[in-house]
């Protein structure tokens, strides 16, 4: 009952009530990315969804207007040299994933899954399929960020997904919320311009 009606009814719930608080700070980072550097607030991109049906993710706009399109962080040639100002603030602090509330209230994504992959990260979807991990709805965040994130090799983030998709209930839900404020607070897995780096730190 959980996982066919009510994570969908919280979803809603949770992504309404969330952009009327936090309403204020919603306006005052759009004010503040518009003065930091030329062009639009939000930035869009086309992410897998659930059944890996096509979606435009909603996040603030970090990186410059020249900055390649449709290609992961990591794969850029010193990704620094793109990042704004303020766009580093808001990666640090992850504020800028808060305009993904509006893809959680259409039914783009739920609060708690997989983070949704780019259309062509090929690799992390092949892995996923082996979990069945690309046929529930991607996440605002999920097991695999509050295990590492960024650090995480592909393989290792998709079995951890498939963890999530196997074990899924509103308990595991509640634990990667939490887990998720404590991982932000600290800083922890967020590695710009780089992915794996968990694997080669042992």
């Amino acid at each position: 009952m959980y996982r066919n009606g009510i994570k969908r009814l919280l979803a809603v719930i949770l992504s309404l009530g969330g952009m009327i608080c936090l309403s204020p700070l919603l306006l005052v980072l759009c004010i503040a990315i518009k003065l930091d550097s030329p062009g639009p607030v939000f930035f869009k991109q086309k992410r897998v969804g659930i059944h890996k049906q096509h979606f435009n993710i909603l996040k603030f706009r970090t990186m410059r207007i020249d900055t390649p399109h449709d290609m992961p962080t990591h794969l850029l040639h010193d990704p620094d040299q793109y990042i704004t100002r303020v766009g580093r603030f808001l990666r640090k602090t992850s504020l800028d994933e808060l305009p993904q509330l509006w893809n959680i209230f259409v039914g783009d994504m739920a609060v708690i899954g997989p983070r949704p992959a780019l259309w062509n990260q090929y690799d992390l979807l092949a892995e996923r399929d082996k979990y069945g991990a690309n046929d529930v709805r991607p996440g605002l965040t999920g097991w695999a960020q509050i295990h590492g994130r960024d650090e995480l090799e592909i393989a290792d983030k998709a079995r951890l997904d498939g963890y999530y998709v196997e074990h899924l209930s509103f308990g595991l839900d509640v634990k990667c919320f939490f887990g998720t404020i404590k991982a932000v607070l600290d800083h922890d897995g967020v590695v710009e311009g780089g992915t794996g780096t968990l694997h080669h730190k042992k």
